[in-house]
């Protein structure tokens, strides 16, 4: 156990504290040779204070409206995974909606601002979207009708999942030539929906107004003064149609690529109307380009495995949480869609191992500046589903994200690693458990790299408060034997970064003839010696002895 450690009126600096670990069985999986040198690293960590705070159901995955219809480059990827025709039934999707207890889902996407919602005050046809390349995102207007929102809610409510509705927000809006949709936003519709979904009891998390209408917008615009009246708009509605009910769902907007003028300009005016700020992220490119290799996007890959290019994101996640910080409102920031690759992702690639890289260093990211929830694109749908499309089977990214859900904290570290470049790392404080929780991910294809854990920080370890209460920090004695760790190593199977089949301490992540999920066992090392992170894997590392201020 740790130690107790009391000094009076003065700072002590804990410089390069290393945690001595042993990596025991696990060691054998890094299939290094015998005689081979591995490289050395330290993760520093601070563990003085929170750089970022996350919610405790931070993983949010969406669910789209694309029809069979939809195709890039020639695929059509999405096969019946809309709202509109997935099958709600399959016990295998049920099960990994549950298996988060619970699970953010974002409903809505390009085709939500086609939709209209056949409620008993609306009475055009319902008629179900058609391919159209004349048409705004190539298809006519979609509908709802209310027997399959009940159908969605019945599903929503045995899986436990928590619910953000993406609204039609061109609705009643005259769309120029030059892309640029001006008028009001009409919520009738909107409203009616919204009456319909109370009456009927379906809990829903936020209301988000419109799909990637902000800043140049994506096949059309709107201006950021617009669009903060719109926000208001439907808040009122929210006040009214929920005036007895509490807590109320929050007012999310405007779900649409970070442009730091309208950004801006859309909160300040939006007033305390809006309750969060969602962007998205595709900043990988096209799920697809003229050069292919085997049918894999190499470029794509080459982007994923530079830090480099990983980095070049943080400005997006910085600028905007200036934005968040200089508001006079409470707003916060949400990642509302991200699906790396647009375009419908690649297949092998979005859906396949290697992809983690990308997602988990995203989450790493997004919370370390404070981004409270962070959506993936998607649940199922496409090539860059958290599910495959047809046998809802988990793709390697399904994983990953039930990891960092199960064990990583609220309260997010601020961590660096010196030693090389291509490993990432991300520390938060442990998840309904004691200590912290360590993400390791090397992007290197030969080098194993021994990891040790320094605490670069400094703070008072007693000092006088009111009462004169003393403050104890407890720190782990890393020479004490007995003391573990709990590991989590992800590996592809037989090492093809292309491959859908993840690898958990060596073992094949699968479900079974029921579909349901398997059990996430770690290894326990004793902490004796270094982290060993293998080439092109990915590692957790629970720590449960080690006691910082930020996560007591």
């Amino acid at each position: 156990m740790g130690s107790q450690i009391w000094t009076q009126g003065f700072c002590f600096r804990l410089c390069f504290f290393c945690l001595c670990f042993s990596f025991g069985s696990v060691r054998s999986q890094t299939k290094v040779a015998v005689g081979d040198a591995e490289p050395e690293g330290t993760v520093f960590i601070d563990g003085k204070a929170a750089v970022g705070e996350i919610d405790d159901d931070f993983i949010c995955a969406t669910l789209d409206w694309w029809p069979p219809e939809k195709c890039d480059y020639g695929k059509c990827s999405w096969d019946h995974a809309s709202l509109l025709n997935l099958n709600l039934n399959d016990d295998l999707f049920l099960n990994a909606v549950k298996a988060f207890s619970p699970l953010k889902i974002r409903l809505g996407g390009t085709l939500q601002d086609k939709v209209i919602y056949r409620t008993e005050d609306n009475k055009e046809p319902c008629i179900p979207f058609v391919k159209n390349s004349s048409e705004l995102f190539g298809f006519s207007q979609g509908c709802l009708p209310m027997n399959r929102w009940d159908e969605l809610n019945a599903f929503f409510k045995k899986s436990g999942a928590k619910i953000i509705f993406g609204l039609n927000a061109l609705n009643g809006r005259t769309i120029n030539p030059d892309s640029s949709a001006v008028g009001p936003w009409n919520y009738t519709n909107a409203e009616s929906l919204i009456r319909y979904t109370v009456n009927k009891n379906y809990p829903i998390h936020g209301w988000e107004l419109g799909n990637e209408l902000s800043g140049n917008g994506v096949g059309v615009r709107v201006t950021a003064d617009q669009y903060a009246s719109d926000t208001i708009a439907l808040n009122n509605i929210v006040q009214s149609v929920y005036k007895y009910i509490n807590p109320k769902p929050l007012v999310i907007g405007p779900g649409g690529f970070f442009d730091a003028g309208w950004f801006k300009e859309y909160i300040d005016k939006s007033a305390k109307s809006l309750d969060v700020a969602t962007h998205h992220i595709y900043n990988l490119g096209p799920g697809a380009i003229p050069v292919v290799k085997f049918g894999v996007d190499e470029h794509l890959v080459e982007k994923i495995l530079n830090p480099d290019y990983l980095d070049g994101e943080a400005s997006t996640f910085s600028n905007l949480h200036g934005v968040v910080k200089s508001s006079t409102s409470s707003v916060i920031a949400w990642v509302g869609e991200a699906g790396g690759a647009y375009n419908s992702g690649h297949n092998l690639v979005s859906n396949a191992f290697v992809y983690s890289f990308w997602y988990l260093d995203q989450l790493g990211m997004a919370s370390a500046y404070d981004t409270k929830t962070y959506c993936r694109q998607s649940l199922i749908g496409g090539n860059y589903g958290l599910l495959n499309t047809t046998t809802f089977v988990p793709n390697p990214d399904y994983y990953s994200a039930l990891l960092w859900h199960r064990l990583m904290g609220r309260n997010a570290l601020s961590t660096s690693f010196a030693g090389t470049k291509k490993i990432r790392s991300y520390t938060h404080c442990a998840k309904q458990s004691k200590g912290i929780t360590m993400l390791l991910i090397n992007l290197d294809n030969t080098t194993t790299v021994q990891a040790k854990v320094a605490f670069n920080s400094s703070w008072t370890l007693q000092h006088k408060r009111k009462h004169h209460r003393k403050t104890i920090i407890r720190l782990p004695r890393g020479s004490i034997t007995g003391i573990v760790r709990e590991e989590y190593h992800l590996t592809a199977k037989d090492g093809n970064l292309h491959s859908q089949t993840m690898l958990l301490n060596g073992n094949i992540l699968s479900v079974d003839s029921s579909g349901n999920i398997p059990h996430l066992q770690p290894v326990h090392v004793n902490s004796t010696g270094p982290v060993i992170v293998a080439p092109f894997s990915v590692v957790f590392v629970h720590m449960p002895d080690v006691v910082l201020p930020a996560c007591r």
